[in-house]
């Protein structure tokens, strides 16, 4: 019997994109059937003894990065295989420079046989020269092959994107894809009452570290856990334990996802190309971005009250594991600084106020503003009720005008701002006029008055806009286009105010301003809107008034 010359391994790879191919192909590069081809042609092959097979199921042609493949490579450099067999050279690889490095270079210095059955390709057989040449030409076809499929991936997957489609393998925590369409995201019953829950106390004023506390001591699975327990093989790089907990930042990542509110934001990764793997953040403009998109966890008007909530001061109050009721909302009515809250004890009792932060950081740059914090929830309190129940009564009053006299009110308006913005036109047309006839008599260089003519004509572009803007809405208010009057809400619901809390604040109030001798402003986090409804009613009682007197 004659003694074999090759110990050799059998290498079989199927990639995902091979199994989006039409049937007939499929099934011919399935692994069975590269392993069977593989076996009948060597069946009579007496020089050559199978001694290993390797196999790469779901790995991309487009690299060498594959387990079983470096697996064969350690064993070929051990010495064990000095024979590789594939079906063919597109199984071995479609990266053109790598697979020629192998085979034309790599493997004849290890003294290794390569043998591509249907490309006919065996590099112990020295006496046809044509397949060596051949070769390069293969390999660069099927690199073009696997760029051609990179490329209709990648759109394909883009279309989807901006259709709204899921193409991600893993749900946002809180969601799962639908039983009958996993390209849409429905929510899910437990995650997404925790989800709720946290944009709940974030609004209470609690801290994100006592969220997470709060969510490590009730038993609550993270998000990995929650996965993984749901047969999901998630992988992480923020995993640091064995078993992972909740922590402040996972908290954040959750609060600051706009997925809870029914916004889908896809591609917003990517790799350079097919064969470089490492991600890169694309730019936010080619994102694809979908509004309304799946039933949201919480409202978007939570969701912005949270935003709000998490760009404010957060320190922890250590006694009620929340921030302190004011922070990040008192601030100095004469430099603008924080006021910072300070706490003395005396006689056995404590007492807190809050003090201008810069008196407290500098002596003497400001004036202390000192109140006491009890003084000062009390009178925000009683200035924030006053201020509901005028922009409440105001509403009433604006509402029971009528349509018709509110529609002229607003007609009115946009006629004085057009008004405003031809004036503007008409003077810098006049300025430009004037400035020429300085040009024109020596006055003023060639060089300024290019400048002068370049201010004067971009600030006339800029009024132009703003009555193409002021047409469109009178457009608008003629064809009775409703405005949206639900940030309203928020404050019917608080009508009855009686005690202060920090959920409160943040969805009504940008700022409270400190005065030196004591009084407060409350500014409003939609002053604009509810200045414009107090300026509204006036004017209607002020006409109505004068209807009154005419009569």
């Amino acid at each position: 019997m004659q003694k074999s010359k090759y110990n050799a391994a059998v290498y079989v790879r199927l990639s995902k994109e091979d199994g989006d191919l039409d049937g007939v192909k499929a099934e011919s590069n399935s692994i069975s059937n590269q392993k069977s081809l593989i076996m009948n042609f060597l069946k009579d092959k007496n020089d050559i003894e199978v001694v290993s097979t390797f196999e790469d199921d779901g790995y991309s042609g487009s690299n060498f990065d594959r387990p079983a493949f470096q697996d064969m490579m350690d064993e070929v450099k051990e010495g064990r295989i000095n024979c590789i067999v594939v079906k063919d050279l597109s199984r071995f690889g479609r990266e053109y420079i790598d697979s020629g490095r192998y085979i034309e270079r790599l493997f004849p210095a290890l003294g290794v046989r390569f043998i591509a059955i249907n490309d006919g390709y065996d590099s112990a057989d020295t006496s046809d020269q044509s397949s060596e040449i051949v070769i390069p030409f293969k390999n660069l076809m099927n690199d073009a092959y696997c760029r051609d499929i990179s490329v209709k991936i990648r759109s394909h997957l883009e279309v989807k994107r901006q259709n709204g489609e899921y193409v991600g393998s893993f749900c946002p925590y809180g969601y799962r894809k639908d039983k009958d369409n996993h390209s849409v995201i429905v929510p899910d019953d437990f995650a997404a009452h925790v989800v709720r829950d946290i944009f709940a106390w974030i609004k209470e004023g609690r801290s994100l570290d006592t969220i997470s506390r709060k969510l490590n001591e009730q038993g609550v699975p993270s998000p990995m856990e929650y996965k993984n327990g749901n047969g999901q093989r998630f992988r992480t790089s923020f995993k640091t334990h064995e078993q992972t907990r909740w922590y402040p930042v996972a908290v954040r990542r959750i609060a600051t996802n706009p997925v809870y509110m029914g916004v889908l934001i896809q591609g917003r990764y990517t790799t350079p190309n097919h064969k470089i793997k490492q991600t890169v953040l694309k730019d936010s403009d080619k994102w694809a971005v979908v509004p309304n998109n799946h039933k949201p966890i919480v409202s978007e008007r939570d969701f912005m009250v949270v935003q709000k909530a998490l760009s404010m001061d957060t320190r922890t109050d250590p006694k009620h594991d929340g921030v302190y009721m004011l922070s990040g909302f008192a601030v100095c009515a004469d430099c603008g600084n924080s006021m910072t809250r300070r706490v003395i004890r005396a006689n056995g009792r404590c007492y807190s106020y809050y003090v201008c932060s810069s008196n407290k950081k500098k002596k003497g740059c400001c004036s202390p503003h000192r109140i006491r914090e009890d003084a000062l929830l009390e009178r925000v309190t009683s200035v924030l009720k006053e201020m509901i129940g005028t922009l409440l009564d105001a509403d009433e009053i604006v509402k029971s005008a009528g349509e018709e006299r509110n529609h002229r009110y607003d007609m009115d308006v946009c006629m004085e701002r057009i008004k405003e913005n031809e004036d503007e036109i008409n003077r810098y047309n006049k300025l430009l006029v004037e400035v020429f006839e300085d040009y024109r008599e020596g006055v003023v260089d060639r060089d300024d008055f290019r400048i002068i003519k370049e201010s004067f004509e971009e600030k006339k572009k800029l009024a132009e806009k703003a009555i193409l803007v002021l047409q469109d809405e009178m457009q608008n208010i003629s064809d009775r286009i409703n405005t949206d009057d639900s940030w309203l809400d928020a404050f019917r619901e608080n009508k009855n105010i009686s005690e202060l809390n920090r959920a409160i604040l943040i969805e009504l109030v940008q700022r409270v301003m400190v005065h030196e001798d004591g009084g407060i402003e409350v500014v409003l986090d939609c002053e604009d809107r509810y200045q414009e409804i107090i300026e509204r009613a006036e004017k209607i009682i002020s006409a109505s008034e004068e209807e009154r007197r005419v009569v």
